[in-house]
């Protein structure tokens, strides 16, 4: 075996396990490193906290003498907590956050040693804008950008640093991260919710959109990660035979939950719930190695934020338990990917679900409103959904067998398909006195029996309503849940104003009561969007036919799919609602394409590299041993050698061929990324590396994984699938 690999198989043994230790009761210290209303009331003026809370909940500004007081307040909060330093937590276009510390730390003008943080420190900085991913708003000699804070977002302790979440914009206005665009949609789908709402509850104010994502992932020993320069590289195995059990016995999911995975989820979930994180479930996932965390719903904005921050919390818990936490969709070929499945609703602030029936035709009848709504939404902008999911990632996760297909379909279950097409049956215009009833009592008013007994789900729907809320299942583990938020909320929020038009039209030029209005619009839009729902298997090639038929998408890789992005329909969407320019669309569709070709690139770089400086010495190696064994029986055997040897012989050929195999493909997958490299047009070259440099990929993995099963398990230099995913 070799060294390298036999010293992490060899570490990863002598491992001790760390005891599992139960906390106390979560309830005695939820959020006690957060500065929320419990904190703020205990630190602030009633004047302070008075205008924190009406900024949250209506976004009335903050004058600076306030933010003074606050910044004092949250400082001492801090200090009696050990904190040192403070920093602005935003989430930039690469996907991750960021953060740059400063200490509260300051020296007077009489050279005295201060502990000071002031509003202007709290509610702006000014971070290098040119070293985040513009898109070409920023030139690099243009380097000015700002965080300004969210209070909509309290401020939170990680370590020995308070964390203060924000958005981060350009110099000249438009938006560099993905919180800013997600608070705009967020306003406009309370906007606009709001208005409809008040159709059914006058006393409607505002409307929250609220979620629930579940975090899949993989614990792999981290010695045995770090022995695979794929993993390390590039977060996904690049080649590796497959195990020959993986997942074919089921006997993982919902398994019981090994016991050093017990002590990493439990450490986790105690950080967690210091920062507000309302975690709630675990379980093992389908594949082995494959885990599962979810949290209770909340509201949007602050949702996001958390699975952001758990994203990087899950890494450094998993390191001190000497694991290595893999978010990568799919890091291993065989077996299941990982996705973030966001549930998402709508809430009125006097607690209603906009997405659950109640007890009256009314609240069933406003169900209804919001719910066909949603669906005429995802109807008009299928492609712009596949398109926010995209990612190089993600491409190899959808529809897979595994995950969600790349053509966007709703999932309602038989009922509720068949009380959509009673509605659908309504007579056109006035309702009579007995349609009325009828139509309340025996269409709507059963719909919460419906519901009840509507508990079968279909695994294979990108966007599945589920009771009481949707589910966007198509979303990757690796995704901020921040971009497939502001898309959902921006759709609906457009698609409620265009109803809401309509309605009002009829009420106002055709005498239409409001709840004959309503049913009217709702018939038509039933009528033109049923080809978006499916209640079948996702997963065959018989789908394929039928949605190609009703005229939908299926962009299957990443560079044809996110096209859609700068078209004139997604422009005038954003546009209209407020949620991003011109500028900022294109910005982001640049950076998308320049991150899906340097991915490529450097899987490609890395797969090279292992080919040739890994697998092939290792086989050359091999080879060498076969052909001294070769001669020694020839020594021995004479000219009977040939019968004797014969296996031996046609091994060494197989793996000169598989050698040659591996050297022509590499060498050709270089040139084919040199000549993607020469174009400076991203769009071209986000589909040569698509086209033409990774269906390299698969070739060369294939003799790879070939001469894995052929070469003395002692000479091959990789850590392989069975030692990585059945190692505790």
């Amino acid at each position: 075996m070799s060294t390298f690999r036999s010293r992490a198989l060899q570490e990863t043994l002598n491992r001790k396990l760390i005891p599992i230790v139960e906390s106390k009761n979560r309830s005695e210290y939820f959020a006690s490193n957060v500065f929320n209303g419990e904190s703020m009331q205990q630190y602030l003026t009633k004047e302070a906290f008075e205008s924190v809370m009406n900024s949250v909940k209506h976004g009335s500004n903050i004058d600076r003498k306030i933010a003074d007081q606050v910044a004092n307040s949250m400082k001492n909060w801090a200090l009696s907590k050990g904190v040192t330093h403070y920093t602005h937590w935003f989430q930039p276009l690469t996907g991750g956050t960021a953060e740059k510390h400063d200490a509260f730390f300051e020296l007077g003008q009489d050279g005295k040693a201060l502990e000071r943080f002031g509003g202007n420190e709290l509610v702006q900085q000014e971070p290098d804008a040119s070293s985040f991913p513009s898109g070409g708003i920023r030139n690099t000699f243009e380097a000015r950008g700002y965080t300004a804070w969210d209070p909509t977002s309290p401020a939170f302790i990680y370590g020995t640093t308070l964390c203060i979440p924000t958005i981060f914009v350009a110099y000249t206005g438009e938006a560099l991260d993905n919180k800013t665009p997600l608070l705009r949609a967020l306003n406009a789908i309370d906007k606009q919710a709001t208005a409809v709402a008040r159709y059914f509850d006058k006393n409607v104010s505002k409307v929250n959109a609220f979620l629930g994502w579940e975090q899949e992932y993989f614990l792999i020993d981290k010695a045995l990660v770090l022995s695979r320069p794929d993993l390390v590289l590039t977060g996904r195995t690049l080649l590796g035979q497959t195990s020959a059990k993986g997942q074919q016995l089921d006997d993982h999911y919902f398994g019981s939950i090994p016991q050093r995975v017990m002590s990493f989820m439990i450490e986790l979930e105690t950080e967690c719930i210091k920062l507000g994180i309302p975690v709630k479930t675990r379980h093992n996932e389908v594949a082995p190695n494959q885990f599962e965390l979810a949290p209770i719903h909340e509201e949007a904005n602050l949702a996001v934020d958390h699975n952001a921050l758990l994203m990087d919390i899950i890494g450094k818990i998993a390191s001190k338990h000497q694991l290595k936490a893999l978010l990568h969709e799919k890091p291993f070929k065989g077996i299941n990917g990982s996705g973030k499945h966001n549930n998402w609703s709508l809430s009125t602030d006097n607690g209603v679900n906009l997405l659950s029936p109640g007890k009256t035709p009314m609240r069933n009848l406003q169900f209804l409103t919001f719910f066909i709504n949603t669906i005429k939404a995802i109807y008009k902008y299928e492609e712009l959904m596949r398109a926010e999911v995209a990612s190089a990632s993600n491409d190899h996760r959808l529809g897979s067998n595994e995950a969600p297909p790349a053509i966007m379909s709703v999932f309602i279950g038989e009922q509720l398909s068949s009380v959509l097409s009673d509605l659908e049956n309504v007579t056109d215009g006035k309702l009579s006195p007995e349609e009325k009833t009828d139509l309340k009592l025996n269409v709507i008013g059963k719909i919460p029996e419906i519901l009840l007994d509507n508990t079968d789900r279909n695994r294979t729907s990108p966007f599945a309503f589920t009771g009481n809320k949707f589910e966007f299942r198509a979303v990757g583990s690796m995704a901020n849940c921040a971009n497939s938020m502001t898309l959902l909320n921006t759709i609906v929020a457009k698609q409620l104003k265009d109803f809401k038009d309509e309605v009002d039209a009829l009420i106002d030029n055709k005498s239409f009561k409001k709840d004959e209005a309503i049913f009217n619009v709702l018939r038509e839009y039933i009528k033109e969007s049923k080809d978006v729902l499916f209640e079948g298997n996702g997963y065959g090639k018989e789908w394929e036919k039928e949605a190609a038929k009703r005229g939908l998408s299926n962009n299957k890789t990443t560079p044809e799919a996110i096209k859609v992005k700068v078209s004139k329909k997604a422009m005038d969407l954003y546009s209209e609602m407020d949620v991003m320019n011109e500028t900022e669309i294109k910005a982001r569709y640049e950076i998308e394409l320049d991150a899906y070709s340097l991915r490529v690139q450097i899987e490609g770089r890395v797969l090279g590299d292992i080919a040739m400086n890994h697998v092939i010495p290792t086989a050359v190696n091999y080879q060498n041993i076969l052909i001294k064994n070769v001669r020694g029986l020839k020594e021995v055997f004479g000219k009977e050698f040939e019968s004797v040897a014969k296996e031996q012989m046609d091994l060494i050929k197989r793996i000169s061929e598989h050698i040659s195999g591996i050297t022509s493909k590499t060498n050709a997958m270089v040139d084919e990324r040199k000549k993607a490299n020469k174009t400076d047009d991203e769009e071209k070259k986000a589909a040569l590396y698509c086209k033409k440099v990774k269906p390299f990929f698969e070739e060369i993995r294939y003799h790879c994984d070939k001469l894995e099963l052929m070469i003395d398990d002692e000479l091959w230099p990789l850590v392989k699938y069975r030692e990585m995913l059945f190692t505790r």
